[in-house]
């Protein structure tokens, strides 16, 4: 078997606060994005870039996902996410098309927008049922300083392409906002968001913050108290989305949580020791192991470039 042929590109279904039983499809390699957002839970962006081509075999892809359809009971949406930004695999149309062939499970696209102002990625996506997109600042400089984007992409273009995405596009836009203590949650930073978001019009404005161990040490997450203050700002379409009360330690998701735990009993691993020893995607272990580390029950080492856990 080669490489490929055992890569995951398919995980959950995780439990979502927004998307209830979602199926991820990941479409890039692990921290391929265009972002390297200072929150991001999955830690910096190693490979941030605005090269659009098929960074997972399409066919590859899908061949998993009918797999899994047949052994889950049905999910809630089928969620296209993971470990990057998965507007830049070039035949994201492609794939929409070919989970709409199989099965009627929503698709839902998670992005950060970054990329809208490019006909054929605001192309590729018109056939998803929802796209929630981000817009964490209301300005170049803050911009910069949140979501550090890679140098082809300005706050205008962003911007320009959300608003070309609400033109265009049919189905149901979500927008996140996310807010960051002592750094955008000041007054004058959620009126120039708000501005962009009074324009946007979206169905629905989500508010979330750092409640998962951010990519900066120095990032923190804004209150639950102060988070309804902002959603009144923003108006009734606006609700706190972060997982103050933890979704993830669910009842029906104790059972693997407890294998990670006992494989850590047993000796420390890196998060790709448990992802290849329990046949795990990476995403759902680092929900398992954050988790964790809030109960306690573990806790995290560095060893030379490696973090292990134990």
């Amino acid at each position: 078997m080669t490489h490929s042929t055992k890569q995951k590109h398919v995980f959950g279904p995780v439990p979502s606060r927004r998307l209830g039983r979602s199926l991820g499809i990941d479409l890039v390699p692990f921290k391929t994005c265009s972002y390297d957002c200072i929150y991001c839970q999955l830690g910096r962006t190693t490979c941030k870039t605005t090269e659009i081509r098929e960074y997972v075999p399409v066919n590859e892809a899908l061949s998993q996902l009918r797999q899994k359809l047949m052994e889950i009971p049905r999910p809630d949406y089928i969620t296209l996410s993971g470990s990057g930004e998965p507007t830049l695999h070039s035949r994201m149309k492609d794939i929409i098309t070919g989970i709409k062939d199989m099965t009627d499970v929503p698709v839902a696209v998670l992005t950060n927008a970054s990329l809208f102002w490019k006909r054929d990625i605001l192309d590729a996506v018109m056939d998803a049922d929802l796209i929630v997109p981000s817009l964490d600042a209301g300005n170049e400089d803050m911009f910069r300083r949140v979501n550090r984007p890679h140098a082809d992409i300005s706050f205008e273009k962003m911007v320009d392409g959300l608003q070309a995405l609400r033109s265009h596009y049919q189905g149901l836009i979500w927008l996140e906002v996310f807010l960051i203590g002592g750094i955008s949650d000041n007054p004058d930073a959620i009126q120039e968001i708000k501005e962009h978001t009074d324009r946007l019009a979206p169905d629905r404005i989500q508010l979330n913050t750092a409640v998962r161990t951010p990519a900066e040490d120095f990032v923190r997450a804004v209150n639950q108290h102060t988070m309804e203050e902002m959603r009144s700002i923003f108006g009734n379409r606006c609700e706190v989305v972060a997982d103050y009360d933890k979704i993830h330690a669910r009842q029906e998701f104790h059972s693997t949580m407890d294998d990670v735990l006992e494989t850590l009993r047993r000796r420390p691993c890196t998060i790709d020791d448990l992802a290849n020893g329990m046949s795990l995607h990476r995403n759902e272990v680092i929900k398992y192991i954050q988790e964790l580390l809030d109960k306690k029950l573990i806790r995290m080492e560095k060893r030379g470039e490696k973090v292990f856990y134990l």
